[in-house]
């Protein structure tokens, strides 16, 4: 078993929202690589009368947060109640094991795309991981003309990694695009139950299908030089496949390259 994963130790635990989010780092063998965009499969051992040992591995996916060149990798995560898996992960410390397949997986990456001008990163929740690993990446600031992020969540406490989205601007590589482009990134957050100031107030379907998200955004969701990306929650992935491919917007397909990208992982 050991040629299919390492054991990585936690080195990092924040608690954005008790018993509900929450990120965490691991130290990173030399040998995992990535894309930005993809996840990794993290085991956990749980208890199991069945097992030889008594216990068994337990495995889930994880979009990686962290950039390719980190020297560890981050992690962000919702708690189940009473699920086999974050009802272990939720008590993580500094000092823990967690079992870390050694093949990276997925295809919500810019790869899958042909070249675009306007890269928009639509999620939900905890979907925002893959994003936040994404805008690391200095590939895609000298690809696209705009980087649009919208995070949907409930309430204001769960927008997390807002000041990690908005410190991009003045970071030593990538807020030397912004000063040369100031609508370069565009971040957008949505609270959909109670009023945030400066914050969108409704679902990325309602705010697509009224236009309101391409006026906030000053951006046009054109198929021939829009690209986007969606992760979340599956049932508003699957709207706004639909909703999406009403405006010309469509998965690859063999001999056809597409300009959206879904993760299914859940």
């Amino acid at each position: 078993m050991t040629d299919k994963y390492t054991i990585e130790t936690v080195t990092w635990v924040q608690t954005w929202v008790p018993h509900k989010l929450f990120s965490f780092r691991t130290t990173r063998a030399p040998g995992f690589r990535f894309v930005p965009g993809q996840f990794a499969r993290l085991g956990v051992e749980r208890p199991d009368p069945e097992a030889p040992e008594g216990r068994r591995i337990v495995w889930r996916a994880y979009s990686i947060v962290s950039a390719p060149y980190d020297d560890f990798l981050e992690f962000f995560s919702i708690v189940v109640p009473d699920g086999e898996f974050t009802s272990t992960l939720e008590h993580l410390r500094v000092g823990d094991k967690l079992y870390v397949d050694k093949t990276n997986f997925g295809f919500l990456t810019t790869a899958a795309f042909p070249a675009g001008k306007d890269l928009w990163m639509l999620a939900s929740g905890t979907g925002l991981a893959p994003f936040i690993s994404v805008l690391q990446d200095l590939e895609v600031w000298e690809t696209y003309d705009h980087l649009i992020v919208v995070h949907s969540v409930r309430t204001a406490e769960e927008l997390v990694y807002r000041d990690t989205i908005e410190g991009l601007r003045e970071h030593e590589v990538f807020g030397e695009f912004c000063r040369e482009r100031p609508d370069k990134l565009v971040y957008l957050p949505s609270v959909t139950r109670e009023k945030v100031p400066g914050a969108l107030d409704a679902r990325i379907t309602q705010l697509i299908a009224g236009g309101e998200l391409e006026r906030r955004a000053g951006v046009t969701l054109d198929p021939s030089r829009s690209r986007i990306m969606l992760c979340g929650n599956p049932d508003m992935v699957s709207d706004l496949r639909k909703l999406l491919a009403e405006r010309g917007f469509g998965t690859s397909r063999r001999g056809k390259p597409g300009n959206l990208a879904v993760e299914n992982y859940w």
